[in-house]
Order: structure tokens, then C-alpha cells, then sequence
């Protein structure tokens, strides 16, 4: 079992930016490809970045390429979501996820079997 605990939400203008933590215990995460995920009112969740076991390999959904930055730390059991230039499209809860693949990234969600509860993020105009 992973247990996984969402920080950092809040509310924040457009252009501005958010750091969201992700911490996880139990069953160590490092061995895992992790990832972010989103979901906004009426809209199902989507994906939003992936990062591979050893941190060396990222991959973004178009949406965010270029603004928002995965990253981890297994010494400290932690993955982090810098959020840079957000825009009200932005506004969702945003999900942290361990997946099931030893090697290389995970898109989708069925390759994830654990799921923080969550932390809102809010873009005002």
C-alpha cells in the first residue's frame, strides 16, 4: 500500500504561480512512475504529467508543456507539481498518483493504482 497527501492548493491570479506536494508512505513509491492528474468541475479527470522512477525521464499534456514542471525526490518520498503562468483553464483539483510501471512513464489512469484525496487549485482572472 501507498498512501500519497496533496499540498499546496490555493487560490492565485492569472499569471501567477502554485507548488503542489505530493507526499508518499507505506509501501516506498520510488520503485514507480508517479504522476499528476486533474479534474475540473463537470469535466472528467485528465491527465497531466508523468514522471518515471528515477526522475530522469518527464513527460506533460500539451496543455502545460512549457508552464508546469514534475519532479521527485525518493530520498524524501515526495513529488512536486510547479505551476507557473496559470490561467483560470487551469482551475481544477489536481490528484497525485503512483502507478504500477517499473520503467518508463504512465499516461493513463488505469496505470494507476494510487491516488491522493486531492488539493484544489483556483485561477481568478
Amino acid at each position: 500500500q501507498v498512501q500519497l497527501v496533496e499540498s499546496g492548493g490555493g487560490l492565485v491570479q492569472a499569471g501567477g504561480s502554485l507548488r503542489l506536494s505530493c507526499a508518499a508512505s507505506g509501501r516506498t513509491s520510488s520503485s514507480y512512475a508517479m504522476g499528476w492528474f486533474r479534474q475540473a468541475p463537470g469535466q472528467e479527470r485528465e491527465f497531466v504529467a508523468t514522471i518515471n522512477r528515477s526522475g530522469y525521464s518527464t513527460s506533460y499534456a500539451d496543455s502545460v508543456k512549457g508552464r508546469f514542471t514534475i519532479s521527485r525526490d525518493n530520498a524524501k518520498n515526495t513529488m512536486w507539481l510547479q505551476m507557473n503562468s496559470l490561467q483560470p483553464e487551469d482551475t481544477a483539483v489536481y490528484y497525485c498518483a503512483a502507478s504500477s510501471r517499473l520503467f518508463g512513464l504512465a499516461y493513463n489512469e488505469n496505470e494507476y493504482g494510487y491516488w491522493g484525496q486531492g488539493t484544489q487549485v483556483t485561477v481568478s482572472s
